[in-house]
């Protein structure tokens, strides 16, 4: 999947095509395409399709890896409840507080761009010059980015039409009305099924990381698991056949990509993080499709540009940082090893490595002139605790920047200027103007000490970045098992243990998961429950079930599921409609002076300013939503179809809560 866009025709009907393998150049000369020899050769079908790969960066999707920020992924997560962004501060998540308003155009209602691509290509297949096998596999392959593109339509919208076929102003297709959903997720599935036996192994004209039928295969597993929940949890029947198919997929990828990956020889054990920072993804174990950056060099993205400066917004909010299971394995409402959330350090003490990779952990040093003979910008403090994650990562001995290895402190930017101290408040005593946030847990999880800004450019990072990997498969094949009533330990160490084996939490052992091993745990909300509910009105989700929706939100933070998961599983107002608060804090750390700081009262749910009378308390993030009359809102677990295209198509209905 070369991300190099080599050159680019324009046909007579309109469409532009990219090329993106070289080899092709030597082949087919640009001035011979015409509308009616465009596509007649496997090499034209490849030049026509690359520019769907571009879906996978596409911003309409929550999983896009998107160059051009932090992208969808974080915002994803961040919806969900399962991220804070800084700019929630005090005005809270938009779900949790209303601000979801009617839309006249887009919201996703989108029927054109890749899934148009896609219609094209197949509706010249069969008139192609190619064999009846090359013929399958781009028949295969305009079937997977359809999906993909529909697999999004039913998740936003559930009931949509059915467009197969090019759209003109003369298609009967665009005043279509809209399809029942599960109508329109059998068509999905059944294309992908015949994709997947038809793809074929042309590995050697299309490329190493190009679609193939192990994608094809994590695609269903995706897409399965998620209607099949999808239909459970929100009472729509016919569900079992689609979590039996997730689980026959998903036990065939499990054979074919049997190892984690676990960080380099020089970093052993470090799998979980650099498989999110590593500059090439190609044969790295578990990575079944990368969007790849390294060698496309006008292609690039700013994950660990922003969280290197001031603006790198993504949060994360104590309620989340309690989800992460302790060390030996438990949470922390029954763990024999956690020491509390007092302070940052008992905090992050003993606790799933996880945490930490995604979370910058605290420390503290102190600020010093450079000489030759020691040129670091900074020494340790006489405190252990100080120092304990700097030499847990591996210290920054050079003062700039990028340094070696992934992810090492004490952190700076770009500039090599020093942040002395995590947690870095806004207003905080002592804070820097970048790596910052109201919080105080900052997300780094895009940063990598090896990517540089090039030059002062934000855009110019060049670490690959997984599209599909084995960890989710896993995922949603133990999710799948419990749902089916087959989960069990064997399950568990296939599965879950080995994720957790990686980063050196103590295994899931099922026969010791109880009412009582987490006390804590999350609630589902049925749909008779009024609307706008408080969190402790829904239903108590069985522990074993929970756990293991707890290992894919901590495997997964900040991949883009979050929104997907959590409207599926119809948890929303679990994550949303709580007030969530930042770390505990010392009045001592924060500006006697500052306007944005508060302390939250948890008597009162009020905040209390730096000038009251708490001298510590967690940090108050938000309101709760609830108390404001706001609160998650049953129609937003399917998006608004735009008022315009129902006025430009009478045929279409509006969903639920909508009108």
């Amino acid at each position: 999947m070369r991300k190099n866009i080599c050159y680019s025709i324009i046909l007579s009907l309109g469409l532009s095509l990219t090329a993106c393998n070289d080899g092709f150049l030597d082949r087919a000369p640009i001035t011979s395409l015409t509308e009616e020899n465009a596509f007649q050769s496997y090499e034209n079908f490849q030049a026509f399709a690359w520019p769907l790969y571009e879906m996978f960066n596409n911003t309409m999707f929550g999983t896009a890896i998107n160059g051009t920020g932090q992208g969808s992924c974080y915002n994803a997560d961040m919806n969900a409840g399962w991220m804070y962004s800084r700019g929630m501060h005090l005005n809270g998540n938009s779900y949790a507080f209303g601000r979801i308003t009617s839309v006249a155009s887009g919201n996703g209602w989108n029927f054109s761009g890749g899934l148009r691509r896609a219609n094209i290509l197949l509706s010249h297949v069969d008139s192609s010059n190619m064999t009846d096998e090359e013929k399958n596999h781009w028949r295969a392959v305009g079937y997977f980015f359809h999906s993909f593109w529909y697999m999004e339509l039913i998740d936003r919208f559930g009931d949509v039409p059915w467009v197969e076929s090019p759209l003109s102003d003369e298609s009967e297709e665009r005043f279509a009305a809209r399809e029942d959903r599960k109508t329109v997720a059998d068509r999905v599935l059944e294309r992908l099924k015949w994709a997947e036996k038809n793809i074929g192994n042309f590995s050697g004209k299309d490329g190493e990381n190009a679609i193939d039928e192990d994608c094809v295969q994590a695609l269903i597993s995706r897409f399965t698991l998620r209607e099949a929940t999808w239909r459970k949890y929100h009472e729509l029947g016919d569900y079992e056949s689609y979590l039996e198919e997730c689980v026959r997929v998903s036990e065939l990828l499990m054979k074919k990509y049997p190892t984690l990956y676990n960080g380099t020889e020089s970093s052993p054990g470090t799998g979980y993080n650099e498989i999110w920072t590593t500059e090439d993804l190609q044969g790295v174990p578990g990575v079944i499709l990368f969007y790849q950056f390294a060698d496309a060099p006008q292609k690039y993205h700013n994950f660990s540009a922003l969280e290197h400066m001031d603006s790198g917004n993504a949060e994360m909010t104590q309620d989340m940082v309690d989800l992460y299971l302790c060390t030996d394995g438990k949470p922390i409402a029954t763990s024999g090893v956690y020491e509390g959330d007092k302070t940052p350090y008992s905090t992050f003490r003993n606790r799933d490595p996880r945490l930490y990779y995604v979370v910058m952990p605290p420390y503290k040093v102190t600020a010093k002139t450079p000489t030759e003979e020691d040129p670091r910008t900074w020494e340790y403090t006489g405190n252990a605790e100080d120092r304990y994650y700097i030499d847990l990562l591996g210290a920054n001995e050079s003062c700039s920047n990028p340094g070696v290895g992934m992810k090492r402190l004490p952190a700076q930017n770009w500039t090599a200027q020093l942040v002395p101290a995590v947690p870095n408040l806004l207003d905080g005593v002592g804070a820097t103007g970048f790596v910052r946030g109201y919080s105080g847990y900052y997300v780094w999880k895009g940063w990598s000490n090896w990517e540089t800004n090039m030059n002062g450019g934000v855009m110019q990072n060049t670490s690959d970045k997984p599209i599909f990997k084995i960890e989710e498969v896993l995922l949603n094949y133990a999710e799948a098992m419990w749902e089916l009533g087959q989960f069990n330990q064997d399950v568990a160490d296939k599965t879950i243990n080995l994720l957790r084996d990686r980063v050196g939490v103590v295994r899931m052992n099922v026969g010791e998961i109880n009412e009582s091993f987490d006390p804590n745990r999350g609630r589902w909300y049925p749909k008779q429950l009024p609307d706008r509910c408080p969190v402790a009105q829904g239903t108590l989700l069985d522990p074993v079930l929970w756990e293991i929706r707890r290992e894919r939100i901590v495997e997964l933070m900040g991949e883009g599921f979050g929104f997907y998961d959590i409207r599926r599983w119809r948890m929303a107002p679990w994550f949303l409609n709580r007030q969530h608060r930042g770390f505990y804090a010392q009045k001592n750390m924060i500006n006697s002076n500052s306007a944005n700081q508060f302390f939250l009262n948890e008597e009162t749910g009020q905040p209390v300013g730096m000038t009251g009378d708490m001298d510590e308390g967690y940090i108050y993030l938000e309101a709760d939503p609830i108390a404001s009359g706001q609160g998650w809102q049953e129609r937003y677990y399917l998006y608004q179809v735009p008022t315009t295209e129902i006025l430009l198509n009478p045929n279409l209905t509006q969903n639920p809560g909508w009108d």
